[in-house]
């Protein structure tokens, strides 16, 4: 069963309407580097334009990047000993070896 929308729409088809009568017939931008109201100068100045990804390429890198059930880990658990000298040395007893952890 679908469920129904639970939000209100921001703007009704009324406000819509009334928005669509009220814009400027002409868009005047002086910054801008084509003239925005002549169809043929959007097309040339878009027509080089590619896009770098799709939607359905952007969900492919997003879902392959996630790990899920059964993915094996990509951290490798190690074990290491080391002596009473060397542990006191690096425990952050020695002020002279800060950040010991990240070394090791």
């Amino acid at each position: 069963m679908k469920r129904n929308a639970t939000s209100k729409p921001s703007i009704s088809p009324e406000q819509m309407a009334a928005a669509l009568a009220a814009a400027p017939e002409r868009v005047e931008d002086p910054d801008c580097p084509y003239d925005p109201n002549d169809p043929a100068a959007v097309a040339a100045y878009w027509q080089g334009a590619i896009a770098s990804h799709g939607l359905a390429e952007l969900r492919e890198t997003r879902a392959a990047r996630r790990r899920g059930p059964g993915r094996a880990s990509t951290k490798v658990s190690t074990t290491i000993r080391l002596s009473p000298e060397g542990l006191d040395h690096r425990s952050g007893r020695c002020p002279e070896v800060p950040h010991w952890r990240s070394r090791l």
